[in-house]
């Protein structure tokens, strides 16, 4: 870790803002540090880029945004850099799964939120979170062929974490399976990952991933803790993510984002000295 960090690539709920999905006055003079002292800002999320725009007005950022843990990266104006749609049959075989468990299922497609039933666990915050409300269909199956994103959303941790292990089994290499939250397991496109976001974020923002930091507080970020020069993981993420991180910061309720750019960052901007 002896590179200046000239990037970080920020995970959005749980990581940056709070339970309530709000930007702190700290993390927006977290953002304002970043930029003076020459390091960019962007994010990665399994929200849709709908969901994540909203935030970049108040943190001024200029960057790409990843959606759909980097399924969907759009340009500061909002054109398509890339897009990569779960696989048909994979999409299919989750649904399938989701059935059998009797989780909830959603599908984003077409740039809209798809579900059968509106009054499932988690759709307020979920409508909360992204900003925009869900359009309730008879069927999931027409719109599974251009989704972006399949999740199942479950009250029971334990049943979600067991169908992750079982998708993860039975899809392989066809799909991406990770948990974003306790309660949501997200299904994307194989290379739509947070690894591979970090490392187009990366490109686009023209700084190599040994010059580029992440943070993060769950499983699906994980794949960019594994290639970022400098990984940390938030306070409130579980054992598991800790373990993977090259550093721990507090929670995110207790300011943790403003606390690693403080303590872990800024130290290493580009011209601090080494």
């Amino acid at each position: 870790m002896t590179a200046p960090i000239r990037l970080l690539v920020s995970d959005v709920d749980g990581t940056l803002v709070t339970n309530d999905k709000r930007l702190t006055p700290a993390t927006l003079e977290a953002a304002r540090l970043l930029h003076a002292a020459g390091i960019a800002l962007a994010l990665v999320s399994s929200r849709p880029p709908r969901g994540i725009a909203g935030l970049a007005a108040p943190l001024g950022l200029t960057t790409p945004v990843a959606g759909f843990n980097g399924g969907v990266i759009l340009d500061q104006a909002g054109r398509s850099l890339s897009e990569q749609l779960v696989p048909e049959a994979a999409a299919r075989a989750a649904l399938a799964a989701f059935g059998r468990r009797g989780i909830d299922a959603w599908v984003f497609a077409d740039g809209e939120w798809l579900l059968r039933d509106a009054g499932g666990h988690y759709v307020p915050l979920e409508q909360r979170t992204i900003g925009f409300a869900p359009r309730v269909v008879p069927d999931l199956g027409p719109f599974l062929g251009r989704a972006g994103k399949l999740v199942g959303a479950s009250p029971d941790p334990a049943l979600l974490a067991e169908c992750e292990a079982s998708l993860q089994a039975e899809l392989g290499p066809r799909a991406s399976v990770h948990r974003s939250q306790a309660y949501y397991l997200d299904v994307t496109h194989p290379a739509a990952d947070k690894g591979h976001a970090l490392l187009s974020l990366a490109g686009l923002c023209g700084v190599t991933p040994a010059e580029t930091a992440c943070i993060g507080d769950m499983a699906n970020d994980l794949p960019m803790f594994a290639v970022a020069g400098l990984a940390i993981a938030m306070g409130n993420a579980p054992a598991a993510v800790q373990a993977r991180a090259m550093a721990v910061t507090l929670s995110n309720e207790a300011d943790g984002f403003a606390a690693a750019v403080r303590d872990l960052l800024l130290p290493r901007a580009p011209g601090r000295p080494a």
